[in-house]
């Protein structure tokens, strides 16, 4: 069972939760997207600049732009949307290695996206972000193959979460 870190301040950063999905049926989906990078698994149909896409949807044009930025740092490409319609309008889900979601969107919520993805075959390994879930929406994450990560998001994370889950190993150092 693949974990992801809980960003609770009265939990600890390394406390862990994930509902279990790997990066998804078929095994590792990822490869880093930096100097060097290696080629995707043999049989994965991915290319490598698909290895590396991650799905990104927040509402708050700040949060957004700030975990795209810190995403790319770390090498990965990041394709971002402000809402679950836009995602799904793009239709670029099938090609992301990881899905990132904040829960509170307007209109469809994380979990509903992430249920409609599911629905249409995409098998991702996903993350939801969000502040101060009951202990219901835990067990919902889980029980949809999610990992959970509360805000505010610490340290590293969502990068690390992301890279357990597609099980890319970290950007060479300079």
């Amino acid at each position: 069972m693949i974990s992801s870190i809980n960003a609770h301040p009265h939990r600890g950063p390394d406390e862990r939760r994930c509902g279990g999905r790997a990066a998804g049926k078929g095994g590792p989906r990822v490869a880093p997207l930096h100097a060097g990078a290696s080629n995707p698994p043999p049989g994965s149909g991915l290319s490598a600049m698909e290895c590396a896409r991650i799905l990104l949807v927040d509402d708050d044009p700040a949060v957004r732009s700030s975990i795209a930025f810190a995403l790319e740092v770390e090498g990965f490409e990041v394709k971002s949307f402000a809402s679950a319609e836009a995602a799904l309008a793009d239709g670029s889900a099938r090609q992301s290695a990881c899905i990132v979601l904040d829960h509170r969107l307007p209109g469809m919520d994380g979990l509903a996206l992430l249920a409609r993805l599911r629905a249409e075959g995409v098998d991702a390994p996903a993350v939801i972000i969000t502040s101060n879930p009951s202990r219901r929406f835990e067990q919902r994450v889980r029980e949809e193959g999610a990992c959970l990560i509360e805000k505010p998001l610490l340290r590293d994370s969502l990068t690390a979460a992301i890279r357990r889950l597609t099980h890319a190993p970290p950007p060479p150092t300079s």
